[in-house]
């Protein structure tokens, strides 16, 4: 298996490089773009996974348990940690 703490990084880069600032200065990015991203379909063999195990380390917040493409694609996915 891949080092999740490893996957949880790469997955903040993303968030980061994809992402928009609010007024906060918290990044976030709809889920949908992420998911559709071709750099992020090739860098995570399970988003979602990934996702969760960031959620759990409080590294990222979103609404909901798990997210679906297509009906989860405007869920807001914020960055916690800079």
């Amino acid at each position: 298996t891949m080092n999740v703490e490893h996957e949880i990084s790469l997955l903040v880069e993303e968030i980061r490089r994809l992402g928009t600032k609010n007024a906060d200065g918290q990044v976030s990015v709809k889920f949908g773009v992420l998911f559709a991203d071709e750099k992020c379909a090739n860098l995570f063999e399970a988003l979602v996974g990934t996702l969760k195990a960031a959620k759990r380390r409080k590294i990222v917040t979103y609404q909901g348990e798990l997210l679906l493409q297509g009906v989860h694609d405007n869920v807001d996915i914020m960055l916690l940690q800079e």
